[in-house]
C-alpha cells in the first residue's frame, strides 16, 4: 500500500484569513486587530442578542423528518424517542434546525473552522496518543469553515437549556452563560498573544488542571474530578472488549444487545453475510491509507474478527455505524474501530460548500485540525455500498480513555466551572484554525458580547422548548413513530 498524501484542511483563502494575509501580502498583529475592531461595524456586539424567528422559518419536525429519509428507517423512531425524552436530548438531535435559524443572525465576518455542534456534551475527556488525559472537543460530523459566532452561541445555548433542567433560576442562568462566554474571551485574548506555535501545542491536561485548579475545585470539587478522571481511564479497549463481546464456539465475538448492537451475524446470513463482510472489510483494509506510514504499519499487525452494527448517540441515530473487532498478539490484545458514516454537513446549506468531495475526509480534516491531540487511527474511506449508494465513512477508536460530563448532577458552581472548561476549549480550537487576533480585537475587553450571548441563549433555549414540545406532539397524534420509552 502507498501512502495517500493528505491536503490541509485550510484553504487558500482560510489560511490568508487564520495567517493574517491580504493577497498575499502578510499583516501585522496590529493590522490584523484593526480589522477585528472594523468588524464591529459590521455586526456591533449588542447585536448578539439578538433571536426573532424567521417568518419563513420551517417546521422543525419538516427539518428532521428531512434527516431522517437517509436513515436506517428502522432505526428512526428511536431517534424520535431520544429526543422527545428532554429538551437537552432534542438540542442535541436539532443541529440542523439551529443552523438555519444561526444563519439569520448577525456575523463579523471572521470565518473559524467550526465544530458544527458545540454543545456541552461534546466537550469530554479524551485520552492523547501520549497516554495523557485531556480535555478536548469529541464530535466533528457537522464540521466546516464558517462564523465563529455560530459555534459560541450554540455551546452557549446548551448551557443556558442545561441550567434550566437543572432548576436554576433566570438571573444565575444568566451568569452562568454570561461567566463562560467572558472565559471564552479572555482565552481568545491570551492565544492571540501567543506565537503560533504555542497555539498549535496548547491543550488541557486534566492533571494539571486539577493540580492548578485545586484550590478554586475545593475539596468537593476535587474528589468528583477525581472520580471524573479514574472512570475516563477504566474505559478504555480492554473494558469495551470486555462488555460488547463474548465467547462464542471458542472464538471472540461482539455479544447481541438490539438494537444498540447486533453483530452480523444477526443481520444476515449465508451469501448475504458474507457480501457484507467483505464490503466492511473492504472499508478497514482500504482506509489504512489514509493513516500515516507507522500507524498503517501498526494496524497491519491486526487481523479482522468480526463486525456488529452499533447506535450511537442522540443526533446520529440512524446513521450507518458500524463496529469493528480486531485481534493483535492474541485475544487480550484488542483493537475495536467504529467505522461511522459520514453524511454532508447541516451547515453546508447556509455556508460554502466543503474543499472535500468525501464527507469522511471533510469530518477528519476538521477534527485534525481544531483537536489537540487526535486518535491515531483517524481516517476515510468512501465505498459503494451494496445497495449501490456511495458512502462516506470516517474511521476511528471505539473507546479510548472517554469520559463524558454528568451535567444534571452539578449544582451552579459546577456547570459554571465546566462551562468555563469548555469556553476555553473552544477558543483554542477557533485560535487554531481562524484569525486570533481579529477576534479578540472583536471582543474587546468589555463584558457587551458576553451578556449579548447569554440574551441570545435564553431566547434559543425557549425556541428549543417550543420546538421540542412540537416533536412530543407530532408523536402523540402520529405524525411521526418513537419506539416505547
Amino acid at each position: 500500500m502507498t501512502t495517500v498524501a493528505t491536503s490541509s484542511p485550510v484553504s487558500g483563502a482560510r489560511r490568508q484569513a487564520a495567517e493574517g494575509t491580504l493577497g498575499g501580502a502578510p499583516l501585522g498583529p496590529a493590522e490584523r486587530a484593526a480589522r477585528g475592531k472594523a468588524a464591529r461595524a459590521r455586526a456591533p456586539r449588542r447585536t448578539h442578542a439578538e433571536y426573532e424567528p424567521a417568518p419563513n422559518r420551517a417546521d422543525p419536525i419538516d427539518v428532521i423528518d428531512r434527516q431522517s429519509r437517509s436513515r436506517l428507517p428502522e432505526l428512526v423512531p428511536l431517534r424520535y424517542q431520544r429526543m422527545t425524552e428532554s429538551p437537552f436530548r432534542f438540542y442535541r438531535g436539532a443541529a440542523a434546525i439551529m443552523a438555519a435559524d444561526l444563519a439569520g443572525t448577525p456575523t463579523s465576518g471572521i470565518d473559524v473552522q467550526l465544530c458544527g455542534d458545540a454543545h456541552l456534551l461534546n466537550f469530554r475527556l479524551l485520552g492523547s496518543p501520549e497516554r495523557r488525559l485531556v480535555f478536548d472537543i469529541n464530535d466533528f460530523d457537522e464540521t466546516l469553515p464558517g462564523p465563529w459566532e455560530w459555534d459560541v452561541k450554540r455551546f452557549a445555548t446548551s448551557l443556558a437549556i442545561a441550567a434550566r433542567a437543572n432548576g436554576f433560576g433566570p438571573s444565575q442562568r444568566r451568569e452562568i452563560v454570561a461567566t463562560a462566554v467572558s472565559a471564552y474571551r479572555t482565552w481568545m485574548h491570551r492565544f492571540a498573544t501567543m506565537t503560533n506555535l504555542d497555539v498549535w501545542y496548547a491543550h488541557v491536561d486534566v492533571d494539571e488542571v486539577a493540580s492548578r485548579l485545586a484550590d478554586v475545585l475545593g475539596g468537593r470539587g476535587s474528589r468528583r474530578l477525581s472520580r471524573a478522571t479514574s472512570r475516563a481511564r477504566s474505559r478504555d479497549r480492554l473494558r469495551a472488549f470486555t462488555k460488547l463481546t463474548e465467547v462464542v464456539g471458542g472464538e471472540r465475538r461482539f455479544a447481541s444487545d438490539p438494537p444498540l448492537l447486533i453483530p452480523i451475524d444477526e443481520l444476515h446470513t449465508g451469501r448475504e453475510r458474507e457480501l457484507l463482510m467483505g464490503w466492511l472489510g473492504s472499508i478497514v483494509g482500504r482506509y489504512s491509507d489514509t493513516l500515516s506510514t507507522d500507524r498503517r504499519w501498526l494496524l497491519a499487525q491486526y487481523r479482522l474478527v468480526d463486525f456488529a452494527r452499533k447506535v450511537v448517540g442522540v443526533g446520529s441515530v440512524g446513521t450507518r455505524c458500524w463496529v469493528a473487532l480486531l485481534l493483535g498478539r492474541d485475544d487480550g490484545d484488542p483493537l475495536l474501530l467504529q467505522i461511522k458514516e459520514a453524511g454532508t454537513s447541516v451547515l453546508a446549506d447556509h455556508l460554502p460548500g466543503s474543499e472535500y468531495g468525501n464527507q469522511g475526509e471533510r469530518v477528519v480534516a476538521g477534527q485534525r485540525l481544531i483537536q489537540a491531540s487526535s486518535d491515531i487511527f483517524l481516517g476515510w474511506q468512501r465505498v459503494e455500498g451494496l445497495d449501490g449508494q456511495r458512502r462516506d465513512f470516517y474511521v476511528r477508536q471505539l473507546q479510548d480513555w472517554k469520559g463524558i460530563a454528568d451535567t444534571e448532577r452539578m449544582n451552579a458552581d459546577d456547570l459554571t466551572l465546566f462551562g468555563r472548561l469548555c469556553a476555553a476549549t473552544l477558543a483554542r480550537a477557533h485560535a487554531r484554525s481562524g484569525d486570533r487576533i481579529a477576534i479578540a480585537a472583536y471582543l474587546g475587553a468589555s463584558a457587551t458580547f458576553d451578556q449579548a450571548v447569554a440574551r441570545f441563549a435564553e431566547a434559543y433555549a425557549d425556541q428549543n422548548e417550543a420546538d421540542h414540545a412540537a416533536l412530543v406532539e407530532a408523536v402523540r397524534t402520529g405524525r411521526v413513530s418513537a419506539n416505547e420509552p
